[in-house]
């Protein structure tokens, strides 16, 4: 191999070579031609010569470069490739990953105060040091609304139940305890909650702040029922909020996103412990549209649960239990004959798709449905033909599942929602109990034509609720006429799988699904996002198109004024509340422009 020192001095040589024309060439190429030809001119001999050699030593000189520069010799002083190493993770970072799996967020900064004085100095002191100190509840928003990487204070310590009034059917605790807690402290009196979202472990605190809601049109979102709370806040100090202590106040911070102090207690008005008998039956959406104002008005809980790609429609009913006790009726299929439908479509699709079900894997006849639909569902989840099999597939469970359950109101309301999932869920006005719009059926009839349409494949079930509306101002249900009633549409899409790429298209598809409703449906349904499941464009128009419809629907600017005088340092806000409320100057003009 050559060096480079010999490498030049032969390269120079082959140039001057090429540089004197020879006179051997031109008689070779005549004697082994066996038709005579011109003699050549020397001049063009001698161009075609040099051009020739010149490629001849550009092409050395390249293959000498690719040479020295792909092998390590050793008096250079490459280095040998090696494997980039990540960092190891500081002890001291907290991690949270919210309950769909959708965010995650690590932070340093995490605090977990036991008591109002210790939450009252975390509060304070990050407030003179200018650092951002999110509460975050207990960090299960689909949306992740509580989550801040420069910091965040959760009380699930401070979860006490400070005090049971019987005789006022109210419960005072701080804002850490959880639902199940709170319930299971209550029921000894006699008592529970009015009403419930579907999940047990959310902390009091979070489930008031987002606006959260279970169904029934009689029935107000469960910030409703708070009847008053102390408020830390970052400038002046411990608040108490009530309709009778500052009720502009109060009403505003009651679903205040967290943005304008930390909840450290709140009371709740509650009612006496009750029995429920739910029913569940299939129905179809020509038989509900005969039968919906009836549904809505005389039953105290009722949702419908739409299966795409078929007619059936899954009615749940819940009332209480009377002296008559629940109706007298005998299933027509035991558990295991309402599964094995789905149990044979998923052994046929592991066929199909030629997946051996791991060794490791539960026995399929211990499945429960939501299990065995999560195991179909991640065998093919993009492909509309399987989903749409799924779908068919659980609309057959549902018919064999119908009829009643007796339980307590907390064990009757909370449900499965499967596993890991995307999920949008909007609120909109669907008139009064007294004169209802039917504007919610409307809005599933075009929701559903849209995914047919599109060929979307949208798994069960698209989840309709209703409530009766909310004082609070920034509620989505928010509404100054005390019959109006609102509708509650979810959609999803479930994450039943671990693999990134898999998720991520997933992902990609479900955020298609969700811009096709909202540009289709929101605005002329007036539809506006769970702010626990809101979540911020990456695009600057949409972000900026997105601002201005909230300042139409909710007081920004009496929020965002409350916000410059309790927390002027914004110590409390994340990227989600910078992003849905900005308080820029240029911003706040535009915003009350269009108030």
């Amino acid at each position: 191999m050559l060096r480079s020192p010999d490498l030049r001095r032969r390269l120079l040589h082959l140039k001057t070579l090429t540089l004197t024309p020879t006179t051997t060439t031109t008689p070779l190429r005549r004697g082994i031609s066996s038709l005579p030809s011109p003699p050549p001119s020397s001049a063009a001999t001698s161009d075609s010569e040099i051009r020739k050699y010149i490629g001849y030593t550009l092409l050395l000189i390249g293959c000498g470069a690719a040479t020295y520069y792909s092998f390590p010799f050793s008096y250079t002083n490459h280095k040998r490739a090696q494997f980039f190493k990540y960092a190891p993770l500081p002890d001291d970072l907290h991690t949270l990953t919210n309950w769909s799996g959708t965010h995650e967020v690590s932070t340093r900064d995490y605090y977990e105060p036991e008591s109002l004085e210790e939450l009252e100095g975390i509060v304070r002191r990050r407030n003179e040091e200018k650092r951002k100190v999110r509460p975050v509840g207990a960090g299960l928003s689909p949306n992740g609304i509580g989550f801040s990487r420069v910091g965040m204070v959760c009380l699930g310590l401070m979860d006490r139940v400070v005090e049971v009034e019987k005789g006022e059917s109210r419960v005072r605790v701080e804002a850490g305890a959880r639902v199940r807690e709170v319930v299971e402290r209550v029921k000894g009196e006699g008592l529970s909650l009015e009403n419930y979202a579907s999940i047990r472990e959310q902390q009091i605190g979070g489930i008031v702040q987002v606006g959260a809601h279970g169904t029934g049109a009689r029935l107000p979102p469960i910030d409703e029922q708070v009847i008053s709370m102390k408020l830390v806040t970052p400038v002046k100090g411990t608040i108490e909020l009530s309709k009778e202590k500052d009720p502009e106040l109060f009403y505003l911070a009651r679903c205040g996103l967290g943005g304008l102090g930390v909840i450290a207690e709140v009371t709740l008005q509650c009612v006496n412990r009750h029995e429920l008998v739910e029913h569940t039956y299939i129905s179809n959406l020509k038989e509900i549209k005969k039968n919906h104002k009836k549904l809505l008005s005389e039953n105290k809980h009722i949702k419908y649960l739409y299966i795409p790609y078929t007619d059936s429609v899954v009615v749940v009913t819940c009332n209480p239990l009377t002296k008559k006790g629940p109706p007298k009726f005998t299933p027509k299929y035991t558990k295991d004959e309402a599964l094995q439908h789905v149990r044979d479509l998923y052994k046929e699709s592991l066929v199909k798709y030629r997946v051996a079900q791991p060794e490791t894997d539960t026995d399929i006849n211990e499945l429960l449905f939501t299990e065995l639909r999560d195991k179909l569902i991640a065998l093919d989840p993009l492909n509309t033909d399987h989903i749409i099999e799924v779908n068919q597939a659980e609309a057959e469970y549902w018919r064999k599942s119908e009829g009643y359950r007796v339980g307590w109101s907390d064990e009757i309301l909370g449900f499965d929602c499967g596993g890991q999932q995307w999920v949008s869920e909007t609120c909109f006005p669907t008139g009064s109990l007294s004169n209802p719009s039917f504007k919610d059926l409307e809005y599933i009839e075009e929701l559903k034509q849209l995914i047919e349409k599109e060929g979307i494949p949208a798994p069960a079930p698209i989840e309709q609720r209703w409530t009766a509306r909310s004082r609070s101002t920034m509620s989505p249900a928010y509404s100054a006429k005390e019959d109006d009633i609102f509708s509650w549409v979810g959609i999803i899409m479930y994450l039943p799988t671990t693999d990134v790429r898999q998720r991520k298209e997933i992902t990609d598809e479900f955020f298609h699904y969700r811009h096709l409703t909202q540009s289709r449906l929101w605005d002329r349904y007036s539809a506006f996002e769970h702010w626990a499941k809101i979540e911020i464009p990456k695009d600057k128009e949409e972000l900026a198109d997105l601002q201005a419809r909230l300042s139409k629907r909710f007081p920004v600017a009496a929020y965002n004024k409350a916000r410059k005088e309790l927390d002027p340092n914004r110590i409390l806000s994340n990227n989600i509340l910078e992003k849905l409320f900005p308080l820029s100057d240029a911003v706040q003009r535009t915003i009350d422009l269009l108030q």
